[in-house]
Parts: structure tokens; sequence; C-alpha cells
């Protein structure tokens, strides 16, 4: 329990570390960010209930206004902006991501953790997010995924880069990656 406590507090940080990373805006009000990166990290590692809630703990405390998100933004309203399907889809992601590593046990841990990334990092978060973003900036759903096309290629990478960082880990430390305990 102490153990998953401090791994989730953990990995929540990681989040808000990767939001040091300088943000890219876009028109739209949805900027380019290395957090989905840390999203993505608490599924592989963690696995998906642990990795649901470090990123419900880091929105936790966005939502009391702490500056964490990239850009030092932080606080209630970014929950009625268009990034809010994205921020909301964060935990499912991790859920998605972490779920498919845990379930996928016959492949190795590199491409489980890649797919796991792909399909819970992106196709599930997109989800998320394009509905946001639809209702928030009352586009269709179509205008609203064709806003979501800068995302794609730095998504794919950080997809792989997940896959390989979690590898790595397993490789270093086998008993840290959570998701294949």
């Amino acid at each position: 329990m102490e153990r998953n406590t401090v791994l989730i507090a953990l990995f929540a940080a990681l989040i808000a570390v990767l939001g040091l990373i300088p943000k890219i805006s876009l028109g739209f009000g949805v900027p380019i960010t290395a957090q989905s990166l840390g999203v993505m990290l608490c599924g592989t590692v963690l696995g998906a209930r642990r990795g649901a809630l470090a990123t419900l703990l880091f929105l936790l405390l966005v939502a009391l206004g702490l500056p964490l998100l990239a850009g030092g933004r932080g606080g209630l309203g970014l929950f009625v902006s268009p990034t809010v399907g994205f921020l909301v889809g964060w935990p499912v992601a991790a859920f998605v991501t972490g779920l498919i590593v845990e379930r996928a046990k016959g492949l190795p841990l590199l491409p489980a953790a890649i797919l796991g990334a792909f399909v819970g990092g992106i196709v599930v978060l997109y989800a998320f997010g394009i509905v946001g973003m639809a209702v928030t900036l009352d586009k269709s759903l179509g205008e609203a995924a064709m806003l979501a096309t800068p995302f794609i290629p730095g998504d794919l990478i950080k997809a792989a880069l997940a896959g390989f960082v979690t590898s790595a880990l397993a490789r270093a430390r086998p008993a840290s990656v959570l998701s294949r305990a």
C-alpha cells in the first residue's frame, strides 16, 4: 500500500515535470506538450489501476489551482476550455495503456508497451480530446478531428519512447515495471 502511494505520487510528479518542457501553442487553445508521454508511462510502468490513479492525482492538483500544466496553467477554468477532453481522457488513457500491457503477456514488453501507449495514449485520448474540442469550440467532430492532426507525429514518437523507456526500465530493474508484475 505505501509503495503504491509513493509510486502514484512519483508518476503524478513526472507528469508535472514534463510540463516544464515548453509547450507549442496552437491557435485553437490546445497546446502540444510532453505531458502525454507521462500519461503513457503511467500506464506502461504502473499498470492500469495505479496509472489511472496517478493521472487523477495530477488532475486534482491542477483543479486545485497548482500551475502544473505546460506553460504554468492550472485551475478549474481548464476544465471548460478546449483542453478539457484531453484532461478528462488522461486517466482513461493511462488505464487502457496499462491494461493492454498487463494483458499482452504473450508479447515481449517493448511491443506491448508501444501498442498500449498507441491505443491508450493516442486512440483513446484523441477520442476524448476531439469530443472536448468539438463541444468547447462549437465544431463538428470532423472539424475537431482535423484540428487534432498536428498532434499525431509527436504522439507517435511519444508512444515509441514510452515503449523504449519501459523496456529499458524492465531490463535495469525488472520489479519496478508493475504492469508486468
